[in-house]
């Protein structure tokens, strides 16, 4: 939720797309904001919170070789005069606004550039400045200040306001650690509208913790000098070819895709199966990411951060050039985005684009004929990283050779903290340093699957093992069978992860079928995953209800694009896949869009102290009748490469 440092600003440089899909241009996005300022009534002080693509439809894109799409550009638009939120939809090719609507009694996302006028509002505020000084701050410039979504916690006047709340570090040095240090106890309520604090909450002094949290290498002292290097060399160059934003590697083509929210987006993913172009995914995403904490102290009940629908991805990704995980023959990708005022600026190096070694495809060892077959897998990597105030989620899509498709995240960053009077603990989260507690908490992601398997119109069947009852089908009590039920409506699309049933989720195509006569198909096969601990009257899932289960199914709608509506920010629950399963509608051979959520469980440690290593939780998309056999036969043989 920081501002990021890593924003390059250059000038806009033309360029026609080659796509429908393509994000837009640092041009494009000029031209949309130049005709968003004729709107009327819209002051000179307008926040340009969202401007991308409206993506167009399918059928749109299937013509577009003969007739090109329009080039239309969404936006959100805050007038903080007035406090009015707008959407208008601008013809880029014409240069006008073609349509504007006021979209009454909602708030949209925070933007950077309100993150950082919230923080040195604070900062410059004298009640806050003599708090700060009571609490043995010196330099209130020292200070981090955080602008979190005051999600369902407003109070009595506080009506129409567009609020954060603001909890508070401060570094022992300009390079220090802000995440140390604790401000405990005190918090502004801010308007960002007028940007200005409303109120101040104090709840009494904790002394701020005595240690630092230092992990700068010059700080950590010795490093280990026994690791040699490790080099990744593709002496011929990679095996994947990149023009503009489509990719081509092994059997896969796809489509890269950026939005403001999201971040990275793919499009189009499709498999040529001996010749033949099979679809997979038309469209895939991470929709929301949202961190609720279990810690009911006053630094912490307000902490349920909607980082997708409060803030957005986009504007948190990191520019790789100022470090990336990736080894070996690397494609970037810039993104253009604009700031809140309309300006455009790029991320450099925003999406990394690599192949690397999976380790074992497949292996058998023939005994009879002393022969061994073996496979090593490789596997196409596209990523990014956003850092959202102290936390870092690097979010990856894997292409496997057998067909199979899986999304990582890894999670890594620093944990968020509070501080604790000498000799205190809570029940409520983990002592990582003395008087410091990091309060426990969980990440839920949600991603958009619209799936295309082999063609538009697909079904959905839970799929969980089961034992075989005794009798004369089961007499030695070893047998257990599969069994499959179609998900007909939204409301039996609405499901739960159940690891003691193996269970998982079958799409399938009931229209095409394989060699064997059954319907071709894909699994999503969950990873680790976990429930809410919320009560269920908590705001939290009033707020976010689609937590409630794993897995949603809907028909496709292009309105509907996000698990808790399009402006969760101080919203009181109710909207997105609740409001939209109410109707109960056929998922079955429809048009369909699968909405899983998965999370992680953090139950911090000491050893996640001062950075966090990383955890990992994702899901993986397998074949599953989608092919006659395995698809990965024709991978070659690797070149030796074993030694003594």
């Amino acid at each position: 939720m920081t501002l990021p440092e890593d924003r390059v600003e250059r000038a806009p440089e033309v360029a026609s797309s080659t796509h429908p899909t393509d994000p837009l241009t640092a041009a494009e996005l000029e031209q949309a904001v130049r005709a968003l300022r004729s709107a009327p009534d819209l002051t000179d002080r307008a926040r340009f919170v969202e401007i991308c693509l409206r993506e167009p439809t399918r059928e749109e894109v299937v013509g577009s070789d003969e007739t090109p799409p329009p080039r239309e550009a969404l936006a959100i638009v805050l007038d903080p005069v007035a406090g009015h939120t707008y959407e208008g939809l601008v013809s880029l090719a014409e240069g006008r606004l073609l349509s504007w609507e006021f979209v009454p009694d909602v708030q949209p996302a925070i933007t950077p550039e309100e993150f950082a006028a919230c923080e040195r509002a604070v900062r410059r505020d004298e009640r806050m400045r003599a708090a700060f000084a009571e609490r043995g701050v010196t330099d209130p410039e020292l200070v981090t200040v955080e602008a979190w979504g005051i999600g369902a916690f407003s109070g009595d006047g506080d009506e129409g306001r567009r609020l954060a709340w603001t909890p508070c570090w401060v570094r022992d040095h300009p390079d220090g650690n802000p995440y140390a240090r604790p401000v405990e106890g005190l918090y502004a309520i801010v308007d960002l509208n007028a940007m200005e604090v409303v109120r101040i909450e104090d709840h009494g002094f904790v002394p701020l913790p005595p240690t630092s949290g230092d992990y700068l290498p010059e700080k950590v002292g010795d490093l280990r000098p026994d690791l040699r290097p490790l080099e990744i060399v593709q002496s011929e160059g990679p095996s994947f070819e990149v023009d503009g934003w489509a990719v081509t590697w092994e059997r896969w083509t796809f489509r890269i895709g950026f939005t403001v929210r999201e971040g990275l987006v793919l499009h189009d993913v499709a498999y040529q199966d001996r010749g033949r172009r099979r679809s997979v995914i038309r469209r895939a995403s991470c929709v929301e990411l949202l961190v609720p904490y279990g810690d009911p102290s006053p630094g912490s009940y307000r902490k349920n951060a909607f980082d997708i629908g409060e803030y957005g991805l986009g504007p948190l990704t990191n520019s790789l050039e100022l470090g990336c995980d990736c080894l070996g023959e690397i494609r970037y990708f810039d993104v253009e985005l604009c700031n809140d005022q309309g300006e455009p600026y790029t991320i450099r190096n925003a999406i990394c684009l690599h192949e690397e070694d999976a380790g074992l495809l497949w292996k058998h060892y023939d005994a009879g004929s002393d022969h061994a077959e073996v496979r090593r897998s490789r596997r196409l990597v596209v990523s990014f990283v956003v850092t959202a105030g102290n936390y870092d989620y690097a979010l990856y899509w894997y292409l496997y050779q057998d067909a199979s498709i899986e999304f990582e995240v890894k999670l890594t960053g620093i944990v968020l903290t509070n501080a604790l009077p000498e000799g205190q603990r809570s029940p409520f989260g983990t002592l990582v340093a003395p008087q410091l507690l990091a309060p426990n908490h969980q990440h839920f992601l949600c991603m958009r699957l619209d799936t295309e398997i082999d063609g538009q119109r697909n079904s959905v069947y839970e799929v969980h093992t089961e034992r075989t009852p005794r009798g004369p089908e089961n007499p030695h009590g070893i047998a257990f069978s599969a069994s499959a039920s179609l998900l007909r409506r939204e409301a039996d699309a609405q499901q739960t992860v159940d690891p003691a049933s193996a269970r998982y989720w079958k799409i399938v195509n009931p229209s095409v079928s394989n060699a064997l006569g059954d319907p071709v198909g894909y699994r999503l096969v969950p990873g680790a995953n976990v429930s809410p601990f919320a009560h269920p009257d908590a705001s939290l899932l009033e707020r976010a209800a689609f937590l409630g289960k794993h897995l949603w199914v809907t028909p496709f709608d292009p309105k509907e694009r996000y698990p808790a509506g399009d402006y969760p920010n101080q919203h009181r629950g109710g909207d997105g896949l609740p409001r939209w399963t109410k109707a109960n509608r056929s998922v079955e051979d429809e048009d369909i869009v699968l909405w899983y959520t998965f999370g992680s469980h953090h139950i911090p440690r000491p050893e996640d102290w001062p950075v966090m290593p990383v955890e990992r939780i994702g899901f993986t998309l397998k074949p599953d009748g989608f092919f006659d056999r395995s698809p990965a036969l024709d991978v070659p043989p690797a070149r030796a490469h074993c030694h003594d």
